[in-house]
């Protein structure tokens, strides 16, 4: 399986079928962040609005359908973490300020410690995640980013 880090984040959103905008089903060997990947498709955006993935994307079942977002929230604007990159790197390269990165990116914290190399962010300069409910670990955006390093 790949990795799909999700510290403190519960799945606790529901797409409902007539919302969802584009639909993948999945082939064995698919994992969240391939997923993600291969349709432009943020991490978070993939786990709010399919709910039923766990939160270390373990049980996928090839040919079940997963939702790949939603009427208004369907951020396609994506960028793949590579090694190296921070989020001040990131917002720059997209012209982003840190709010609206960890707006639409609200599985990231607000120190911007924990992307990880295969994490499909939304870069969108426009607010398109959905709402975290209550109990979900969301990052405060006024916090701001220090410039942690991805590595391996």
């Amino acid at each position: 399986m790949g990795k799909y880090h999700t510290t403190g984040l519960q799945l606790a959103l529901v797409a409902s079928d007539d919302s969802c905008t584009c639909t993948y089903t999945i082939v064995e060997h698919d994992f969240c962040d391939s997923i993600s990947t291969a349709n432009n498709v943020s991490t978070f955006q993939l786990a709010v609005v399919n709910p039923s993935i766990n939160s270390r994307c373990t049980n996928l079942m090839p040919g079940q359908q997963l939702c790949l977002g939603t009427l208004g929230k369907d951020c396609t604007a994506v960028h793949i973490v590579q090694e190296g990159d921070t989020c001040n790197i990131i917002t720059s390269n997209y012209g982003l300020n840190a709010s609206m990165l960890v707006t639409n990116n609200p599985i990231i914290n607000s120190e911007c410690t924990d992307i990880y190399i295969g994490q499909v962010l939304c870069v969108a300069n426009a607010v398109l995640a959905s709402e975290p409910l209550a109990g979900l670990s969301a990052p405060s955006p006024a916090s701001g980013f220090g410039d942690t390093p991805t590595s391996r």
